[in-house]
């Protein structure tokens, strides 16, 4: 997924597409996210890791493929839809077996830092690979390339031990909503949310301040990768960092730092600048989701933790598909700049949900 956020909306660009049309088109890897969460944390829950991933497979090779046979915004549209909600299927299942298998605080961090290292790393392998290829093979053969990432996923979970699904009976009128009526829940859902929405308004704003500055897809996919594998980096750190370090002071420090880097960022200049300011991005971005799961695995029911989860994935992507066409129509009448400002005065102005939660 990471491969085609990157080269389907430089092909839309190219092919002389609006920033509003490219930012439709990054909506739609959300956009599936959000109606497929609940019933997919629910479906974990019941089935364990190994169902759920194998159909994520399926799925997403089969989306990157159609969009090597048929380059067309329609099919990528289509793409974006079946690589999006394969992903965010695969990460349920992933988070919540995980989850079971941690037995301390201190592992739950271990854990949650080493899964969330994959993500940073496919977020550094896919954009760049994508780049590269474009650049000398073409947009077709990058989204070939794309098709078959996904059966490494399949070779690598095919062995693991299943876990069994909690056997807690549960009341047949339950509905994943309420799990809103807790305060802790919704904070970390607040804080959670201002923290995806900076990481979506870089990896929009990326390829757009790059094809409007002359970079080539290599070099904006090395920038991108720059900030994943810092983001990689930090995440293996993270759990010697924090060790004695409460989850709400590192929710404050990197929305406080974030607020920070992105003012500088726009006034950067240079590929080699603007790679240095994501890496940056990458190091306070990064430290977060792996805090976000070990929080939310001890506030949530044993039993529900595929809900809370595809909860929580549910009401990221929500905000994923608005953002983008968000961010490409204000774009338009603040330009780049004030984006990234934009975007800045708002992480900062919500590290007060951060700090209150250390009342929990």
């Amino acid at each position: 997924m990471a491969g085609m956020r990157l080269a389907s909306p430089l092909w839309a660009l190219r092919q002389g597409y609006s920033p509003g049309a490219v930012g439709v088109l990054l909506a739609l890897f959300s956009l599936s996210q959000v109606f497929l969460a609940l019933p997919a944390g629910r479906f974990a829950d019941r089935h364990g890791l190994k169902r759920p991933v194998m159909l994520s497979v399926l799925a997403a090779s089969m989306g990157a493929g159609l969009a090597a046979l048929a380059p067309l915004f329609e099919v990528l549209c289509v793409s974006a839809l079946m690589t999006g909600g394969a992903t965010g299927v695969a990460i349920i299942a992933l988070q919540r077996h995980v989850g079971k298998m941690s037995q301390d605080t201190q592992a739950l961090r271990l854990s949650y830092s080493w899964l969330a290292i994959g993500p940073a790393i496919s977020n550094f392998v896919g954009p760049l690979t994508a780049g590269l290829l474009i650049d000398h093979a073409g947009f077709s053969t990058a989204f070939a390339a794309m098709a078959l990432l996904p059966w490494l996923a399949w070779f690598a979970v095919r062995q693991l031990p299943q876990i069994q699904p909690h056997t807690a009976s549960q009341p047949a009128s339950r509905r994943a909503w309420d799990l809103l009526a807790r305060p802790d829940f919704r904070r970390l859902l607040l804080v959670n949310w201002f923290l995806s929405s900076c990481w979506d308004m870089h990896t929009f704003v990326v390829p757009l301040l790059g094809h409007e500055r002359g970079i080539s897809a290599s070099a904006i996919g090395a920038i991108l990768g720059g900030f994943a594998l810092s983001a990689a980096l930090v995440r293996m750190a993270l759990p010697l960092l924090t060790a004695h370090v409460p989850e709400w002071k590192v929710f404050t420090a990197a929305m406080l730092s974030t607020g920070v880097l992105l003012a500088i960022y726009p006034l950067l200049q240079g590929a080699l600048w603007l790679g240095l300011g994501s890496a940056l991005l990458g190091i306070t971005l990064g430290c977060v989701q792996p805090m976000v799961m070990s929080t939310l695995h001890h506030i949530m029911p044993p039993e529900r933790h595929g809900e809370a989860l595809g909860l929580r994935l549910m009401a990221i992507n929500a905000s994923s598909v608005a953002m983008p066409m968000v961010f490409g129509s204000l774009g338009a009448v603040v330009g780049v700049a004030g984006l990234f400002w934009c975007a800045a005065v708002s992480v900062s102005l919500g590290s007060r949900l951060a700090r209150h939660m250390s009342n929990n």
